[in-house]
């Protein structure tokens, strides 16, 4: 209850309490001396009357004159409180009686005869006065002035009684107790009133300090109280003022940098951080807003995906850094030719989008056109290299019969391929009957159901045997294994359907790290179940996947956790590969015999400098190039290429390995030149994983 009182009841209860607690002790002392003061009063007159009134009634008792003593008791009982009056002979006898009373005969309660005797009732006293008769002796004969009177010999007459009541002594204490409750209550009224206007006079201000401290922690700062008060609860005014004074001026300074913040945020949100061009995200609004104008309103707007050429070059060659101050420079280059209503924007990497409004195909060329000559009159130059770049750029219109912003931006996207597919350094127009259009709408919708078949776990390995010439009926020891995508009715997918999809849209890593991790969970079952056979898988490897530092991490971590598996594994690299990235592959190749890996040279024969760099390359097996296997029958050439590429190989201590053997009369060819391994359906045609000694 205490808790619940505000200031102004506490100090009102601090004032009022204790008076009223002092107050209360006071009027019970008072009334309690009151009430024994009446008390004392009323035993002490009714005493004396006793006393007087027996030594009166000694005549009427000695003579018997009970008229007397009738005369005499009435004028007692008119006294206040006298309720009766009566005179006993000394026998016991009621003499004569004057009003009310209850008598214990004096004989048979064998009173006292020599002093007065009080019996004390709940509403009244009864007082008994022994009533003596004395004899006094006198001395006639004394020599001075007076008599002398010598005390005789005293006998009891009677006795007188008196009974008293009571009840006006306690008519006399209520009205004490009324009259000291009524005087405690005005002074407690009094005071509750003093201390409730003294209390309102300490507390109004402290009410207003709460109030004031109470909104400031609502968050109203600019809340002040009225300084009234004076001494120290001035300086609290002051103090809470000062207070809110500094907090306003704090939340002031720090909403300022909340808003520079929050328009820093808001900016970054829409503009790219290196070009200051807005991002992928604001310009895809944009376009959603062209796109509508050109619904509702029939206009006509235009759509330019632009991307630069030879743009990685300057990248790899002289570094990120080189490349974004690339970026920034033509961005600043870019702005300076919009015009007000036109909309640059920076998609990613090195693509650029142009949002040209109001405008048709052909003015929109025109824009466009003097984007790229701009682009190819530009010189970049970083420390004492000078590169030039050149940019190809896809448009596509925009009007009511345009799809989603989506599929614009996928229009235009795609019309930049056919741009670059052409020589680059130009600007194609889309259109939907466009080949080319057509054959890179299909890469784009291989590399969709690509990622949904990651997604999904509709991947698989079939194996196909990589047989020696001069084996025959031994089991498998040198398996390839090869990709397999599930497609959505069931049905198997080859990987010359999809793979160059995931080549050209950079999926190949995702479809190596799938392919190597499921590659490495086979050899380990393989080797649990026969580990008193060796075999040898093979699994081909992209020149995507060997440039990824990321790809090449992870394989070095999985055989680094099992380095058992090395001496069973052999990585294809296809000689286009190979040659465009030799330092790399010989680097992947070093790292990866420190496990006891193997490595085969695949397709080799396709390229143009074959033999030159051969001899650069550190690899175990030579695959020739099927092309040259399948017709080795008919075609003396190609006859003539296997064996030259046989011969070399095997001066270069390489196993040399015949693709694409399709034939028994291809295999005895193959064999009369020497071939090590062959491979093929004439050989052995490809098997789901479960047939490989059930490991899968």
């Amino acid at each position: 209850m205490a808790t619940s009182l505000g200031i102004r009841g506490r100090v009102i209860g601090l004032a009022v309490v204790p008076m009223a607690i002092i107050g209360v002790l006071l009027l019970f002392q008072l009334i309690a001396g009151k009430i024994d003061d009446l008390d004392q009063s009323l035993r002490t007159r009714a005493a004396a009357i006793a006393r007087q009134l027996a030594p009166a009634a000694e005549y009427g008792v000695a003579s018997g004159n009970i008229e007397v003593l009738q005369s005499l008791l009435e004028k007692v009982a008119i006294e206040a409180d006298v309720r009766g009056v009566a005179v006993f002979a000394d026998n016991g006898q009621r003499l004569v009686q004057v009003g009310l009373g209850a008598w214990t005969e004096p004989a048979q309660g064998r009173l006292p005869t020599d002093r007065l005797h009080q019996i004390e009732y709940k509403d009244r006293l009864v007082y008994y006065a022994p009533i003596t008769r004395t004899e006094v002796v006198v001395e006639d004969f004394n020599w001075v002035d007076e008599p002398t009177a010598q005390p005789g010999s005293t006998r009891l007459l009677g006795w007188v009684g008196l009974d008293v009541s009571r009840s006006a002594t306690f008519k006399s204490q209520r009205d004490a107790i009324l009259r000291s409750l009524a005087i405690l209550l005005a002074g407690l009224g009094v005071s509750l009133y003093l201390a409730w206007r003294i209390g309102r006079q300490i507390t109004r201000p402290i009410l207003a300090l709460t109030h004031t401290v109470s909104r400031i922690g609502e968050g109203h700062l600019d809340e002040r109280v009225a300084q009234t008060g004076q001494a120290e609860l001035g300086s609290l005014q002051r103090g809470v003022n000062h207070m809110a004074a500094h907090l306003q001026s704090m939340q002031d300074q720090m909403q300022e940098k909340i808003d520079q913040a929050t328009a820093r945020l808001v900016y970054q949100a829409s503009h790219d951080a290196l070009t200051g061009l807005i991002n992928r995200r604001e310009f895809e609004q944009r376009l959603e807003r062209t796109l509508l104008s050109a619904l509702q309103q029939d206009r006509e707007h235009a759509l330019c995906y632009m991307d630069l050429d030879q743009f990685k070059v300057i990248n790899d060659s002289c570094g990120h850094a080189a490349g974004d101050e690339l970026l920034r420079q033509l961005a600043q280059l870019l702005k300076g030719n919009l015009r007000e209503r036109d909309t640059l924007a920076r998609l990613g990497g090195d693509e650029f989008a142009l949002l040209l409004e109001n405008c048709s195909i052909p003015d929109a060329l025109a824009v466009a056109d003097t984007f790229r000559a701009e682009v190819q009159r530009f010189r970049f130059k970083w420390g004492d290299r000078i590169f030039n770049v050149g940019m190809s750029a896809g448009m596509v219109a925009i009007n009511r019969d345009s799809g989603t912003a989506a599929s614009l931006l996928s229009a235009a996207d795609a019309a930049c391929y056919v741009a670059k597919d052409r020589g680059r350094n130009q600007i194609h127009v889309y259109e939907s009957t466009s080949h080319d259009l057509v054959r890179h709408r299909g890469e784009m919708q291989w590399v969709t159901r690509i990622q949904r078949a990651l997604e999904e776990g509709r991947l698989r390995l079939s194996w196909q045997e990589i047989r020696r010439t001069d084996s025959v009926g031994e089991p498998p020891c040198h398996v390839e294994l090869l990709l397999r995508m599930v497609d959505d009715d069931g049905s198997e997918i080859l990987p010359m359907a999809f793979i160059p999809a995931a080549e050209r849209y950079s999926i190949m890593p995702a479809l190596d790290s799938w392919v190597i991790e499921e590659t490495l969970r086979v050899c380990q079952r393989y080797l649990e179940a026969r580990r008193e056979q060796h075999c040898m898988f093979a699994v081909n490897l992209s020149g995507a996947s060997l440039k990824d530092p990321a790809f090449r991490r992870m394989l070095l971590e999985r055989l680094q956790e099992n380095p058992a598996l090395g001496p069973h594994l052999c990585f294809e690299i296809t000689e286009t590969a190979a040659i465009g990235n030799l330092a790399v592959v010989n680097e992947f190749i070093d790292a990866m015999r420190e496990f006891g890996c193997s490595f085969a040279l695949d397709d080799f024969g396709s390229g143009l400098s074959s033999f030159t760099y051969l001899k650069n390359l550190k690899v175990d097996y030579l695959k020739i190039d099927g092309a040259f296997v399948r017709d080795i029958t008919i075609n003396p050439i190609d006859r003539s290429m296997v064996e030259a590429i046989h011969r070399i190989g095997h001066q270069m201590g390489l196993k040399t390995v015949a693709e694409y053997v399709e034939s028994a009369q291809t295999l005895a060819v193959l064999r009369e030149i020497g071939v090590d391994f062959v491979q093929g359906n004439g050989v052995h045609c490809p098997e789901p994983l479960e047939t490989l000694c059930g490991t899968a």
